[in-house]
């Protein structure tokens, strides 16, 4: 399996925020779901690998070439291969959608108007509006139109599903499922909602503070790890169990309960029969990575 993207000790030093050491890989005929809190870092990390950016150190491969320092033209060559989604429509306003058909057909060597005008369709776009009078969601379909109608081996979305109801959300990621069905394409998706991740995500990059927090395969969170809702003499049971190493579970404290963060539901409940244990998500799984306490 190769990775279309390769990000190595990347790093960035801002007046007031460092990103500090962020190393991914994103392979072939995958998903990878960026999370965290706003300001976390996502952002200047997707900034950095298109190149809006530039890094103050590490190494960003795209394609197995390396892109920090590259010449501008050679790397506009790789931008091609690119599709980009943000969290907004950057499109001129007063252009319908389409005129922006027509603007992105020349921009990309290999755009195909016919896909252009399937998604356009399939998204119920008003062809005739301009783009300051769709909505945000209209726009955000528009613009993964456009990512998707110039053929890109690699699509990478800020933010892309926000303002989408969850219709339109549930129709946005089918099309993105068709896209990564091809193995040879793949994603790098940021996003706060993370119930979409949770569907289409092989593997979850977590940053907090400018820093990697961690990065695991999906199914590790929500089809093995566990949150348990434990009593106080539950709590101590599983402390005192001897079952878990020091210092490799979370927990957070909750008004009536401790929730505790375990890496496999089936082994701890049948350790603890007696201790209600639910299915993590990425939500509760981050959650009570950057919230709770070390046991």
């Amino acid at each position: 399996m190769s990775n279309l993207l390769n990000v190595e000790n990347l790093s960035k030093h801002y007046e007031g925020f460092d990103l500090q050491d962020i190393s991914f890989a994103v392979p072939a005929g995958n998903v990878v779901g960026l999370v965290g809190s706003n300001g976390a870092g996502k952002s200047t990390t997707i900034k950095s690998i298109l190149g809006l950016v530039r890094p103050s150190g590490g190494s960003i491969q795209l394609f197995g070439e390396e892109t920090v320092g590259m010449p501008d033209s050679r790397f506009a060559q790789l931008r091609q291969r690119v599709g980009v989604v943000f969290d907004t429509c950057a499109f001129p306003a007063e252009s319908t959608v389409d005129e922006v058909g027509r603007f992105m057909a020349a921009c990309y060597r290999n755009w195909s108007t016919a896909k252009f005008n399937q998604l356009v369709e399939r998204s119920a776009l008003p062809r005739r509006k301009c783009v300051r009078e769709l909505s945000r969601g209209m726009g955000m379909k528009l613009s993964l139109a456009c990512a998707l109608a110039a053929q890109p081996d690699l699509l990478i979305l800020d933010e892309a599903t926000a303002g989408l109801d969850p219709i339109a959300r549930d129709e946005a990621l089918n099309i993105l499922r068709e896209f990564v069905a091809d193995e040879s394409h793949a994603i790098l998706m940021s996003s706060h909602i993370t119930s979409d991740l949770d569907k289409l995500a092989d593997y979850i990059l977590c940053i907090d503070g400018g820093h990697m927090v961690f990065s695991v395969e999906t199914d590790s969170i929500t089809g093995l790890a566990g949150v348990a809702q434990c009593r106080q003499a539950d709590f101590l049971a599983v402390a005192e169990s001897g079952l878990y190493a020091p210092g490799t579970l979370r927990t957070l404290k909750q008004p009536l309960s401790t929730l505790v963060l375990v890496p496999d539901r089936f082994a701890f409940a049948q350790a603890f029969p007696n201790i209600p244990v639910e299915h993590a998500d990425i939500d509760s799984f981050m959650n009570l990575t950057l919230k709770g306490e070390l046991l």
